[in-house]
């Protein structure tokens, strides 16, 4: 399965105070493995930043007003997330200046799955802190390079911790009848397999005679 890690950054909170996106990240996951597939851009908000955002993240508005605009890059940015699963902490926010953006330019909004890792950590971590850093700090990842908030740097974080609140630190293991991946390349790989071995009639009338002789012996 292929997902999407998705952050933006904006020009502040409320899409309904005019804010727009100045920045869009996404890593692609396959079966919950990066791959080297990303989507990375700066934008051009056409207004300017607030100081609470500039706090946030560090653009200013001479730097984002020589970067592209929304519309100019929707498409491709559209065909990234195609049919993929978007993980997202704290996904309203996201997604609703994302849809602004589309709306402004005559789109329509996403449909995409949505998993929502502050609603996965707030039912599984309930009363504690469940923001980014706490997150990172809480599973031991090293988010020391997060001095601002940077839209691709929130998404490698953002991957791990996804990985951890699901429970599956490493990829998961596929038990399958080898004799069904002979001529597959990755079984020459180190592939794991689980085997069904069933016993003959002799093994399972000396496994009788064994319960009968041996458990009424120590157990009764």
């Amino acid at each position: 399965m292929k997902e999407i890690v998705l952050d933006t950054e904006t020009t502040g909170i409320s899409v309904k105070d005019g804010h727009r996106i100045v920045e869009i990240g996404c890593i692609e996951l396959e079966n919950l493995i990066p791959t080297e597939n990303k989507f990375h851009c700066y934008l051009n908000p056409e207004r300017k930043v607030s100081e609470k955002a500039f706090e946030i993240h560090g653009y200013s508005d001479d730097f984002l007003s020589k970067q592209k605009k929304f519309k100019e890059i929707e498409d491709e940015f559209l065909e990234f997330i195609k049919d993929k699963r978007l993980i997202i902490h704290n996904a309203e926010f996201d997604l609703s200046h994302l849809n602004n953006e589309l709306l402004i330019s005559g789109k329509d909004r996403i449909k995409n799955e949505i998993i929502d890792t502050l609603v996965v950590a707030r039912e599984k971590f309930p009363g504690s802190q469940v923001n980014l850093d706490a997150l990172c700090k809480r599973y031991r990842i090293d988010n020391s390079k997060r001095i601002n908030h940077t839209a691709l740097i929130d998404c490698d974080l953002l991957s791990k911790v996804y990985i951890n609140l699901i429970g599956q630190k490493e990829p998961t293991l596929n038990f399958q009848d080898p004799t069904e991946l002979k001529n597959k390349e990755y079984f020459k790989d180190n592939s794991y397999f689980k085997k069904v071995i069933k016993p003959n009639s002799d093994e399972v009338k000396k496994h009788s005679e064994y319960l009968k002789n041996h458990l009424k012996k120590n157990y009764f």
